[in-house]
């Protein structure tokens, strides 16, 4: 099935044989761009950027990777757009759909985000939601792929917040056949509609789920160690509680990181908040892959929009 003109707003709606697609284009893609050689596939094409929260490596590396492939991205910041004035997300994207080829959108809520899709004729990609952020776990996965050699059996433990990430790597790990083990506190748990979804792939790829409170526990045979920060955009008001409740026990030390198999690697979305969720000897030692994993946004993205739009 054609990915072309698909909307990509959790992860959900990709087939593992897509994913796999995706991955075989950005090592072509790579291989490519390492030579002059990229093809303008996005040529005469303009894509709108839609930022409601701030970024580093998303807006860059889509920004880039339009641009490599030919097209031209356009940045609009939430307070540029009407919608700062009280215009609706649907009338936004009924306009926007009569001037671009798609649009790549970072809003605060999931919710606004699926009524741009439905308005918007153009595909619409989640840039990052407060529930799901697919290009991060395509990127994720390509880079367990690329340090491990393959996926299927791989077993990765989350630790921490159940965030927009870990509802992403649920779903992501168990249509790829990857185990995936989540530790984090009571009330901090993933999104149910991930949890559901997770346990439907892993009943056709045979990958096992597990939500635990015992970061140990989740660590231990671990090939991969993931973490993301306790304090998420929008969530600051609550860091002094959550720090609280995730200190220490939840942090990625080189202690926890001695319960996963020898030759793990360590992971991480960034930004990184160093002494919270990962200790410096972590993120900086030799298991540490968290700059291939940033990197890597740019080349599956590349991939995702040859395949998209």
């Amino acid at each position: 099935m054609s990915m072309r003109g698909m909307d990509l707003l959790t992860l959900q709606e990709l087939s593992k044989r897509d994913l796999e697609r995706v991955f075989e284009l950005t090592k072509e893609l790579r291989a490519r761009v390492a030579v002059g050689d990229l093809p303008p596939v996005l040529s005469g094409k303009s894509v709108a950027m839609i930022f409601q929260r701030p970024s580093t490596r998303t807006r860059i590396s889509f920004e880039v990777a339009i641009r490599q492939l030919g097209g031209h991205p356009i940045y609009l910041s939430w307070e540029e757009l009407q919608l700062a004035r009280g215009e609706t997300i649907e009338d936004t994207a009924r306009v926007l759909s009569r001037y671009v080829d798609a649009v790549v959108a970072r809003v605060s809520l999931h919710s606004d985000l699926e009524k741009l899709a439905e308005e918007a004729p153009v595909p619409v990609i989640n840039a990052l939601s407060n529930r799901f952020h697919p290009c991060q776990v395509v990127a994720d996965l390509f880079t367990m792929l690329e340090h491990k050699g393959y996926l299927e059996g791989l077993k990765v433990a989350y630790v921490g917040d159940g965030t927009n990430v870990c509802n992403t790597l649920l779903v992501g790990c168990t249509k790829m056949g990857v185990d995936i083990s989540v530790a984090c506190p009571k009330g901090y748990d993933p999104d149910s509609q991930a949890i559901e979804w997770a346990r439907e792939n892993a009943e056709e790829t045979g990958a096992l789920v597990e939500i635990l409170r015992d970061p140990a526990k989740a660590v231990e045979g671990a090939d991969v160690v993931y973490t993301d920060t306790f304090v998420s955009m929008g969530l600051e008001a609550e860091r002094e509680k959550r720090l609280k409740v995730f200190l220490p026990k939840y942090q990625v030390n080189l202690e926890l990181m001695s319960k996963a198999n020898p030759d793990a690697i360590f992971m991480h979305c960034l930004p990184a908040h160093r002494g919270e969720e990962v200790a410096d000897e972590v993120i900086d030692g030799p298991m540490s892959v968290v700059f291939d994993q940033a990197e890597n946004r740019l080349h599956t993205q590349r991939a995702l929009l040859a395949l998209i739009v």
